[in-house]
């Protein structure tokens, strides 16, 4: 039995039923309430440019209901927790309901120890910060709405749930980089592979598209959105991932470089005059699509490449280019696939970069249906023809709801 905070009586478990799922950034703050009964939304929200005075809170509450907004300056993460639950209690799904379960939190890098979602305790949080060198920009982020959460519930269960857990099943053979050894191990240095929410629950969804066992299938996911990840998934276990000891490693994205020659780093520092901020800056920030054409939004390199811009063009060119590469490694590595599926926001939705992705692949068993891929749709689907010896799918991704499963059937069992 666990104890109600709001009335002073006690409860069963068995009656909570909501988790909150949180998502903090540096200077946002991602949080959705589902009811876990039948899996649906009870409400949504975003806060954003916390810390500056042009602060903005988008909250969605429950099916039929309008989105509010409010703005003005939100200074910390704790007031923008404050905010949300305000949002939320409007609704009457307040905080303090004897229904929420637990609180769910996203959390970049688990490094090797956290597998699997996990309790936080102060030990948990503690390895959390131990991990910050090889995830500064999202780590910090993540443990300051783990402890503004604690604050406003201390009776409630926090779980962590992490990007890299998934791809803890890496072989060595896949996750070890050809460096000293000694040197790796002392500095965490190994591929450890993000989206790992979202490339569990496609290649799951993936296999009850094919009506097959997950662990009969092999799937190669390719979750493209302004980051982007590839992964080889060998029955519900991945066995190799693009994005190594950051997430900067692997396919082109938006703003991130993916693959480059290590020394080109040394490069611009010795002839460039660079200091490893600058470059680190250039390779996150200012490389990928943006550093190629100047834009990172694929419907308007799309609308660019059509008119005729070489420059969008030459970016949607290596873009493609790099995701062949990868399907083509990722089928070596899987020996057999099952299944090619698309996600996230530039996988859902551009049926240009599924087509170029594929084109020329026929000898791999891959190809797409024209009429199907033309087809826009929040729904799982298959995009391929019906002979195909290769499915290739459309599966909307949703890390919420992943994060909200996972941390509802660790606290309930």
């Amino acid at each position: 039995m666990t104890t109600d905070p709001s009335s002073g009586g006690s409860r069963s478990m068995n009656d909570a039923h909501r988790v909150l799922v949180l998502n903090s950034g540096s200077s946002s703050v991602k949080y959705q309430l589902l009811d876990m009964r039948d899996r649906s939304r009870l409400a949504t929200g975003l806060v954003e440019r916390i810390g500056e005075s042009t602060s903005r809170l988008v909250h969605t509450p429950p099916k039929g209901g309008e989105p509010r907004e409010r703005t003005g300056r939100i200074a910390d993460h704790e007031q923008a927790l404050k905010a949300a639950a305000e949002e939320l209690a409007a609704d009457g799904l307040g905080l303090d309901s004897p229904e929420l379960a637990a609180i769910g939190h996203r959390v970049v890098h688990g490094g090797l120890k956290f597998s699997e979602p996990t309790v936080i305790t102060d030990e948990v949080l503690k390895e959390i910060e131990r991990l910050v060198p090889v995830a500064p920009l999202h780590n910090p982020a993540n443990i300051t709405g783990i402890r503004t959460a604690q604050a406003l519930r201390p009776d409630l269960p926090q779980v962590a749930v992490f990007d890299t857990a998934f791809h803890t099943t890496m072989p060595e053979a896949a996750a070890r980089y050809a460096i000293d050894v000694e040197t790796a191990d002392a500095h965490r240095i190994r591929r450890y592979g993000f989206h790992g929410t979202s490339h569990a629950y496609v290649s799951r969804r993936t296999a009850e598209l094919l009506g097959r066992p997950v662990a009969d299938v092999n799937v190669i996911v390719l979750h493209l959105g302004n980051g982007a990840s590839a992964s080889a998934v060998a029955g519900g276990r991945c066995v190799e991932t693009s994005m190594g000891l950051t997430p900067l490693e692997g396919l082109v994205m938006g703003t991130r470089s993916g693959d480059i020659d290590p020394a080109v780093t040394f490069h611009l520092k010795r002839v460039a005059g660079m200091s490893a901020d600058e470059i680190d800056v250039l390779l996150n920030k200012r490389s990928g699509l943006v550093g190629l054409c100047g834009d990172n939004d694929m419907r308007e390199i799309r609308r660019r490449v059509d008119e005729g811009d070489e420059r969008a063009a030459l970016a949607f060119d290596i873009y493609i280019h790099r995701l062949k590469k990868y399907i083509g490694a990722y089928s070596a590595v899987l020996g057999r696939v099952d299944a090619v599926v698309f996600t996230a926001g530039v996988g859902e939705n551009s049926a240009p970069v599924r087509e170029a992705a594929l084109a020329g692949l026929e000898g791999f068993g891959l190809a797409v249906d024209a009429g199907r891929n033309a087809v826009r749709s929040g729904e799982p689907r298959l995009i391929s023809p019906d002979d195909a010896r290769v499915a290739v799918a459309v599966v909307p991704t949703d890390e919420e709801l992943e994060i909200a499963g996972q941390t509802f059937d660790l606290v309930h069992n």
